[in-house]
């Protein structure tokens, strides 16, 4: 079953931030993760408006995405923003169809 990546971002630092969005293609391409959504035009219809960009990016299962998350080439990577250059949210979570399998 496949498992997706739910992310939200503010960006602080531009070009800090974009060294670790040149790094991540390839990191996610190794674990078979493959971008949806990325920025691009959106509209916030409920909740805050702080966040500036949104990213789904699927992969092929959850232990797919929980192991490219947690890779050492990922971390180094989001070490380039977790240094204040953006904050980000990011759920990973399976792709279980429909409404109501809670």
């Amino acid at each position: 079953m496949p498992a997706y990546w739910v992310a939200r971002s503010k960006i602080n630092n531009p070009e800090n931030y974009r060294k670790y969005t040149d790094l991540v293609p390839d990191i996610l391409k190794k674990y078979g993760g493959k971008a949806l959504s990325r920025g691009g035009k959106y509209q916030i219809m409920e909740g805050p408006e702080y966040f500036e960009r949104f990213v789904v990016i699927e992969f092929p299962t959850m232990e797919d995405a929980i192991a490219c998350f947690e890779s050492e080439e990922y971390q180094a990577a989001a070490a380039h923003r977790r240094d204040g250059s953006g904050e980000v949210e990011n759920v990973i979570m399976d792709g279980t169809p429909g409404m109501g399998n809670n």
